[in-house]
C-alpha cells in the first residue's frame, strides 16, 4: 500500500499540473473541451488524494512498521480511535491530511459549479489547482508520509527493514479532542482557499462583484465555523491537559489560528456593504487575500520552528517552502489588484459618520488593529533576533493590553450597529433606540458594583454584554410585534417568521 499511496500522490501532482496548465489554456482560448478537461483533471486530483490518504490510514491499521511515519506515530497497542488521529499527528501526515481536506473542498466546488458561472470557474479552477500543486509538491518531494525504513547493509547497499513495533503516539496527544480539534482547525484553514480562489478569480476575470460575493459567502461561512470550532476545542484541550498554559496563553500557534479568524470575521461583515451599497470592494478583496495568507503563515509558524510553541512541530527546513509560497501569493495578489483596481471602484460614498456603513468600517478597522497587534507580538521575537541577535519574547500582558480595549470596542459596535440606519442615522433615533439597552446595562453594572464586582475592564464588559443582549432582545421584540399586528399570529410564530424573513440579521 505504500507504493500505491506514493503512486497516487505522484499521479495527483501530474493531474493538478494539467488542471493548472489546461485551465490557463482554457481561459485564453475559451475552448469548451479544454474547460471540461481541466475541470475533470481537478476532480481526478482530488480522487487520487483521497486514495493516498486512505492508503496511509490502512498502513496504520495494518501495523505496517516498514513505513517511517507509521513507526514514529503508532504501535500495536494504540487504539483504533487514536490510529485515526495518528494520520495528522506528525509533519508528513498532517500535510497529507491538509491536501485531503483541500481536495474535499475543491471537489465540492468543481462538482457544484460544473455547469454554472462559466466565465468565472476556469479562473477559480486555476487558483485552486495552483494551491494544490504547492501542497502536493510537499507531499511528494519534501515530506512524503510513505518513506520506507532503510539501513545500510554490510555490502554498503541500502536495505529496506521493518520494525517489530512502533514508537507509539505521544502521550500528550492521546486525548479525545486529538480526533476532533485538528480536523476542525485544518478544515478552517483549507476552507479559506475557496473564497480566496473566487476573489482572485473574479478580480482576474473582472467578474461582477456582487455575484462572486454571493457565490463565496457559504464557503466562507463553512470555513469560518470550522475555524471557530477548532479554536474553541483547542482552548478546551489546552485547559484540560496540564502543561499547555491554560485555555488561552497567547502562544504563537494559538495566535496563528486566531489571525485568519479575525480577518475572516471582518470579511463576513463587510461583504454586506458591497451587496447593499456597492462599497468597500477593495476592503473585501484584500480581506480575503489576507485571510488566506494568514492561513499559510499560520501553517508556516507551526511547522518551521521559527517561533517557540508547545503546539508546534519540530524545527524543519520546510519553512523555506512556505516563505516562498507566501511571497508568490503576495506577488500574484498585488499584481492582479494593480492591473484591475479600476474594477473595484466604489459605487457610493460614506454619507454620515453615524450610519450602518460607518459601523462596518469601524468594525473592520478594530478587527484589523487587533490582527496587526497580535501578528506583531507573535513575530517580534523573530524580528528582534534578526536585527539584534537576541530573541526578545512578548508575553501575555502585551496582548491583553491591546486586545481587551479593542474587544470591548467590538462589543460596543455589536450593540450599536444593528440600530443604525443605512446612509444616515439621526442622533435622536440613536438615543431612542439605544437608550433603554444602555440603561439596562448600566443598571446591571450598578448592581454588580454594589456586590463588589469592581475590576474596571470586567465591569465595562458586563455593562456592554447586558446592553448588547438587551439590544438583540428589543430588536426581536419590535420586529415580531410588527409582524404579529399585521398577521394576527402568536408572538412566537411571529418571531420565527421574522427570523426566516431576514436570516442574516436575526438568524446569524
Amino acid at each position: 500500500m505504500d507504493v500505491f499511496g506514493s503512486f497516487a500522490l505522484v499521479l495527483a501532482f501530474v493531474c493538478a499540473v494539467y488542471a493548472f496548465g489546461g485551465g490557463i489554456a482554457a481561459i485564453v482560448t475559451r475552448h469548451p473541451l479544454l474547460i471540461k478537461s481541466s475541470r475533470q483533471a481537478g476532480m481526478a486530483t482530488c480522487c487520487l488524494i483521497f486514495l493516498a490518504t486512505l492508503s496511509l490510514e490502512y498502513l496504520f491499521f495494518s501495523d505496517n512498521f516498514s513505513i517511517a511515519y507509521v513507526v514514529s506515530h503508532s504501535n500495536r497497542d494504540l487504539s483504533t480511535f487514536y490510529k485515526i488521529a495518528a494520520l495528522w499527528s506528525g509533519q508528513e501526515g498532517s500535510l497529507l491530511f491538509w491536501s485531503f481536506l483541500l481536495a474535499v473542498y475543491v471537489f465540492s466546488v468543481l462538482l457544484t459549479y460544473r455547469n454554472k458561472n462559466g466565465e468565472l470557474m476556469p479562473y477559480v479552477g486555476v487558483v485552486m489547482a495552483g494551491v494544490q500543486i504547492f501542497f502536493l509538491t510537499l507531499n511528494n518531494f519534501v515530506a512524503s508520509p510513505f518513506k520506507v525504513l532503510a539501513s545500510p547493509g554490510a555490502d554498503g547497499v541500502m536495505h529496506y527493514v521493518a520494525r517489530a513495533d512502533g514508537n507509539g503516539l505521544t502521550p500528550l496527544l492521546q486525548y479525545p479532542e486529538m480526533v476532533i480539534h485538528p480536523p476542525n482547525l485544518y478544515s478552517g484553514y483549507t476552507g479559506f482557499t475557496i473564497p480566496f480562489a473566487f476573489a482572485l478569480g473574479a478580480l482576474l476575470a473582472r467578474y461582477p462583484g456582487e455575484k462572486w460575493i454571493h457565490l463565496t459567502r457559504k464557503w466562507t461561512m463553512i470555513a469560518w465555523m470550522f475555524q471557530s470550532m477548532g479554536i474553541l476545542l483547542g482552548a478546551h484541550w489546552a485547559y484540560a491537559v496540564l502543561g499547555w498554559g491554560g485555555y488561552w496563553g497567547w502562544d504563537p500557534v494559538e495566535n496563528a489560528s486566531f489571525l485568519p479568524w479575525l480577518t475572516g470575521t471582518a470579511f463576513l461583515h463587510s461583504v454586506m456593504m458591497q451587496e447593499k451599497r456597492g462599497m468597500m470592494k477593495v476592503w473585501n478583496v484584500w480581506l480575503v487575500f489576507c485571510t488566506f495568507l494568514l492561513c499559510i503563515l499560520g501553517t508556516f509558524l507551526t511547522r518551521s520552528g521559527v517561533v517557540s510553541s508547545v503546539h508546534a512541530f519540530a524545527q524543519s527546513s520546510i519553512g523555506t517552502w512556505f516563505v516562498s509560497f507566501i511571497a508568490l501569493i503576495i506577488a500574484v495578489c498585488l499584481g492582479a489588484y494593480l492591473k484591475n483596481r479600476d474594477y473595484l471602484k466604489s459605487e457610493n460614498q460614506l454619507d454620515s459618520i453615524i450610519s450602518r456603513e460607518s459601523s462596518f468600517l469601524f468594525n473592520n478597522l478594530v478587527l484589523l488593529v487587533s490582527c496587526i497587534a497580535i501578528l506583531s507580538g507573535t513575530l517580534f521575537p523573530v524580528f528582534s533576533e534578526w536585527i539584534t541577535g537576541d530573541r526578545i519574547s512578548v508575553g501575555a500582558p502585551f496582548f491583553n493590553k491591546v486586545n481587551i480595549p479593542t474587544g470591548l470596542l467590538l462589543l460596543f459596535l455589536t450593540g450599536v450597529g444593528p440600530l443604525l440606519a443605512w446612509r444616515k442615522t439621526s442622533t435622536e433615533s440613536l438615543k431612542r433606540n439605544f437608550g433603554w439597552p444602555l440603561g439596562i446595562g448600566v443598571a446591571a453594572g450598578a448592581i454588580a458594583f454594589a456586590f463588589g464586582f469592581r475590576q474596571f475592564y470586567s465591569w465595562v464588559c458586563l455593562v456592554l454584554c447586558v446592553s448588547v443582549a438587551s439590544t438583540v432582545l428589543l430588536e426581536f421584540y419590535r420586529g415580531a410585534k410588527v409582524i404579529r399586528s399585521r398577521s394576527g399570529a402568536s408572538f412566537m410564530a411571529s418571531a420565527v417568521d421574522l427570523t426566516m424573513r431576514n436570516t442574516r440579521r436575526y438568524g446569524g
